[in-house]
């Protein structure tokens, strides 16, 4: 058998031998007695020395390849041969293109200023694109930097997307261009999500994220292009590593690896621009052990503005002095959210834009989104959200604090659809206002009130009728009294039920920056720790019309289990509810739901 192996490797070893041109063989001294028979131990003797003929000539093949000042001399080492072999295979590689100094100039003044601290740039390059490993929390990414979160959300908000209502196309990781991105309202619970967080597999979340950040290069591309950046230190090899975990490769290959000014980015940036969404999914799926280490949010950042396009990034906002990483925390500004949400890098949440005279204007949101916006600053009357990002296509928020940025979600479409009696009222008021010929006044004639009814199919008892009508003329105040006490079932606003059309729902609110869980400890030898992980809250929501009395919210009992269904009426078991509860994020939910009361368990949900 080891005769058959030094036989085969004998062979091998002469075929490579005579790749190009034959080699030069390397004679042993005749022997005496030459044409005797051999025995075994000469046989194998006279292999080894052809076989180190041709390894010899690979060698020299080789060191041709290399200039004569580079070329390695005796003391070289083995080690140094293959670091030489591997950069010279490196550079036969396409590793992107460079950026050129005016560029890179640009780029690294846009995103940082001119003057940033040795902190802010630690923060962006110290912070991957990770799930967290917690069970519980395994569907969110983890932040580990303050900073980055702006990024790490949106693309956490886009996840969630297709985590939860697209989890069977996650199968192909290459889908069509926003497939699902119609503009049409979807049906009350044509989409209601799973709420088994723990249930997703490693491969669909990375099929997931792969998909988000596509579509959001995609958008910041204009449905046109997607720039993909990395770094010239790590490049295609990643993709040909098979002797080694790729993560390993990376993290070395990184090693000494800063980004501290314009100079270092042109020096360590490649980037590939991909027309197709095929083909920068595909080479997405193959980078993102790159997005997951150390600096892939500021990589996905940079590939973000450069799909946008330099020039349009400055063009789209308001003051493009000021960088989009904010000091002195180095946060990512209002702009960043925006480009990773909507495409464009405009600094405001309002609709459409702000006309201030003279020919100037303030860029806001100018369409409807996929996943949407909410800032604890609207409560505070610091800016007003706009419906394009408080009604986006899927229950999905980006939670927006003083320095921080979470997610907050829904697992039914449901929660979006207006509130049944407060759609009913609007129908009655639109009837009204069509009848009002005062001028806005808010009353009407008697014969134009007979219209409005009939049009409604509003079934008023004769004495009520004849109440309203009494006066010669009708006013809305009250009208809506009237109706506000008539059953649903007569056409009116009054639900038997005692909900008096509130709606009951149930938001998730993920923060994926690691914080001590109070409610889950881990034995040490000092007593029980706090767990460090990422935290994810389930709120119960109530929501009552906006025209329900105050003392409603908070006296009337409500259907024990209910999650926002409708009910009959009949046996219904009631408990009396819970006190409502208080925290930032209530705060913010009001912007969306006014009036809303919430309640969770353990710890209160945290923005910050």
């Amino acid at each position: 058998m080891a005769d058959q192996r030094e036989e085969e490797d004998l062979r091998m070893a002469l075929r490579m031998s005579m790749q190009n041109s034959p080699p030069e063989p390397k004679r042993s001294k005749p022997r005496e007695g030459a044409n005797r028979l051999t025995t075994p131990e000469e046989s194998r003797r006279l292999q080894r020395e052809l076989m180190a003929a041709a390894a010899e000539k690979r060698m020299l093949v080789s060191a041709k390849s290399i200039p004569d000042s580079c070329s390695p001399s005796k003391s070289e080492s083995g080690g140094d041969l293959g670091r030489k072999e591997m950069e010279r295979k490196a550079k036969e590689v396409n590793l992107g293109d460079e950026l050129s100094e005016k560029e890179a100039y640009q780029l690294f003044s846009m995103v940082f200023g001119g003057c940033v601290s040795k902190d802010i740039l630690t923060q962006w390059s110290n912070q991957g694109i990770r799930f967290s490993p917690d069970p519980e929390t395994s569907m969110g990414l983890v932040q580990h930097e303050g900073g980055p979160c702006g990024v790490l959300a949106t693309i956490q908000a886009f996840v969630l997307k297709h985590l939860l209502f697209f989890p069977d196309e996650l199968v192909n990781v290459v889908p069509s261009l926003r497939q699902n991105s119609s503009s049409s309202r979807l049906s009350k619970n044509q989409y209601v999500a799973s709420n088994n967080f723990a249930a997703f597999s490693e491969d669909a979340k990375t099929r997931a994220l792969v998909r988000s950040m596509g579509e959001i290069l995609f958008l910041c591309g204009n449905d046109k292009k997607a720039v993909i950046a990395t770094l010239s230190s790590i490049g295609h090899g990643i993709e040909s590593s098979e002797d080694r975990p790729k993560d390993v490769t990376i993290a070395q290959a990184l090693e000494g690896v800063s980004i501290a000014s314009a100079s270092d980015l042109q020096k360590v940036l490649r980037v590939d621009t991909y027309t197709t969404p095929a083909s920068a999914f595909k080479r997405l799926q193959a980078m993102i052990p790159v997005f997951q280490s150390r600096m892939g949010a500021l990589l996905f950042l940079i590939s973000a503005l450069l799909s946008r396009g330099l020039d349009c990034v400055q063009a789209d906002r308001d003051d493009p002095s000021l960088p989009l990483v904010t000091a002195p925390f180095g946060h990512a500004s209002q702009e960043i959210v925006n480009l990773l949400l909507c495409g464009q890098a405009v600094p405001n949440v309002f609709d459409g834009r702000m006309d201030l005279g003279s020919g100037m204007f303030l860029k806001g949101i100018s369409s409807n989104v996929e996943v949407g916006f909410l800032t604890l600053l609207e409560s505070l009357n610091f800016c007003k959200v706009g419906q394009n990002l408080k009604c986006p296509k899927w229950p999905i928020w980006v939670i927006g604090s003083d320095s921080h940025y979470t997610v907050l979600f829904a697992l039914d479409t449901a929660v979006q659809d207006e509130n049944e009696l407060e759609e009913r009222e609007s129908q009655i008021r639109k009837a009204f206002d069509t009848q009002d010929q005062s001028g806005g006044g808010g009353f009407i004639s008697v014969e134009g009130f007979h219209q409005v009814l009939r049009e409604t199919n509003v079934r008023l008892p004769s004495e009520k009728l004849n109440s309203l009508c009494s006066s010669g003329f009708i006013v809305w105040s009250e009208f809506l009294q009237v109706i506000l006490d008539l059953d649903k079932s007569l056409g009116g606003l009054k639900d038997s039920t005692g909900q008096m059309g509130r709606k009951i729902f149930d938001l998730y609110h993920f923060n994926g920056i690691a914080k001590s869980d109070l409610n889950v400890c881990q034995a040490t030898s000092g007593g029980e720790t706090p767990i460090q992980r990422p935290r994810l809250t389930k709120l119960r929501v109530s929501v009552p019309p906006r025209w329900t009395p105050e003392e409603f919210m908070a006296d009337v009992a409500v259907p024990s289990g209910s999650a926002g269904s409708e009910s009959s009426g009949k046996d219904i078991e009631v408990a009396k509810p819970e006190p409502p509860q208080h925290a930032p994020l209530v705060d913010c939910i009001r912007t969306r739901w006014p009036r809303a009361v919430c309640n969770w368990v353990g710890d209160p949900p945290s923005i910050v």
